[in-house]
């Protein structure tokens, strides 16, 4: 009867420990996958795209100025020339 019973105790220790590593295996792989989800929101994919969305926005706005210092040369060369000044 003793046989029996340190069979059921051994039985009952092993799923004991086995639920244990379980339970730290579940609470790893929890904190993993929370620390990759902290991780993407903060400097993932999206954060990525705002970045590349300013830079372009930005050489828009360079090359719209260069464009705009064009056009203002071109009519103050015109405006003086209607004043028939000598432009500088």
């Amino acid at each position: 009867m003793s046989k029996i019973l340190n069979e059921i105790e051994r039985a009952k220790s092993k799923s004991i420990d086995t639920l244990f590593y379980g339970k730290i295996a579940l609470l790893v792989l929890l904190v993993v996958v929370l620390g990759i989800y902290v991780g993407d929101v903060l400097f993932g994919k999206s954060s990525l795209e705002v970045l590349l969305d300013l830079q372009d926005r930005r050489d828009n706005l360079k090359q719209n100025v260069i464009m705009i210092k064009d056009k203002n040369a071109h009519l103050q060369k015109e405006y003086f020339e209607l004043k028939q000044l000598e432009p500088n």
